[in-house]
């Protein structure tokens, strides 16, 4: 037994999946994920250097190493946010199929 479709129907299908693809693709785009990663990390390495004894500082040669590198970890991490808040992804064009996907017939 088949079943028919209208076109808007068909239409309405179609204009709510590519709702949803657009929405997977920001929400899976890499600058979200590193920029959060880095975020995150560089937190926890900046408190670890504001936090450092004397003796963790005499280690480095006089360098709070951990603070340094968390200062930096947060500055990358802010780039890819503000580079996927000023860049934002783009859905594929409908009806296009991404590069790599080889169907085998």
């Amino acid at each position: 037994m088949s079943e028919f479709h209208s076109e808007k129907d068909v239409q309405r299908e179609v204009t709510e999946l590519q709702g949803k693809s657009a929405t997977a693709a920001r929400l899976f785009d890499i600058r979200r994920i590193i920029g959060g990663l880095f975020v995150v990390y560089g937190v926890i390495v900046t408190i670890a250097g504001l936090t450092a004894s004397d003796a963790d500082i005499d280690k480095a040669e006089g360098v709070n190493i951990n603070l340094w590198t968390g200062l930096g970890m947060l500055a990358l991490g802010l780039f890819f946010l503000v580079w996927l808040k000023l860049r934002p992804v783009a859905p594929p064009p409908p009806g296009v199929e991404p590069e790599g996907d080889e169907r085998v017939e």
